[in-house]
């Protein structure tokens, strides 16, 4: 929190610092030229002289072209034999909780924040498609209003976050409570990543259903605990 507040504080004195009109001029520019199909270096060059940031430049490319993300490739994996009884028994729990629910229990696996980690995930992802659920997952660097809006739009029952960024605690925090704003407070919420033990406890406090770190590595059990938390509502 400290560094993000360092970060803040100076972001703003560098725009505080800078002409106003320039920059506005800048940006109109650049967005001319994206829509146009010009040659957007020379606007972008003019951007950086009179201080566009970073984000303020993307953001003026994107209202042109919106922004690309890559297939995650999680819904073409290839599936698990059905040889495993771990694995038939997990999918034949998912088929009577499905049976309950009148359709295929939903599950949204959110990647917050700026961590650019995404096989765990992924992995988890997989498995619970194969066992059965309809998985949401639309891939890395989400933000939390982002997730949650996800949710409701999927009308998931369990939210999936994983975080290896060391931000477990606030981008938890910021995904439940935009759930609780969109009236999803009644959506468990489950994290993993390399999160420590007293971090783990807090996120509890917080909230959080259940906590996964790396010693928790079979798959088939934790799409397991994930249906039993479902089992239970």
């Amino acid at each position: 929190p400290a560094a993000e507040r360092d970060q803040i504080a100076r972001l703003e004195a560098w725009r505080a610092g800078r002409d106003g009109t320039k920059v506005e001029e800048a940006l109109a520019a650049l967005g001319t030229a994206a829509r146009s199909g010009a040659n957007i270096m020379p606007p972008s060059i003019a951007c950086a002289h009179a201080g566009v940031t970073t984000g303020e430049w993307a953001d003026s490319l994107r209202r042109c072209f919106g922004e690309f993300r890559a297939p995650t490739g999680v819904g073409h994996a290839p599936t698990v034999g059905s040889n495993q009884p771990e694995l038939a028994d997990l999918r034949a729990r998912v088929d009577r909780l499905a049976k309950r629910l009148g359709r295929k229990p939903r599950l949204l696996v959110g990647k917050p924040g700026l961590d650019g980690h995404s096989n765990g995930a992924e992995q988890i992802a997989v498995r619970a498609n194969d066992a059965g659920f309809e998985v949401t997952y639309e891939g890395i660097r989400l933000t939390a209003e982002e997730i949650a809006e996800a949710a409701r739009e999927a009308g998931v029952d369990l939210v999936g976050l994983s975080v290896l960024s060391g931000s477990h605690l606030p981008l938890a925090a910021a995904v439940r409570r935009r759930l609780e704003e969109l009236g999803l407070d009644g959506v468990p919420v489950v994290a993993g990543g390399i999160i420590p033990p007293e971090d783990a406890e807090a996120l509890k406090a917080q909230g959080v259903t259940a906590v996964y770190t790396p010693k928790d590595y079979d798959l088939t059990k934790i799409v397991g605990d994930l249906v039993g938390i479902l089992e239970k509502e």
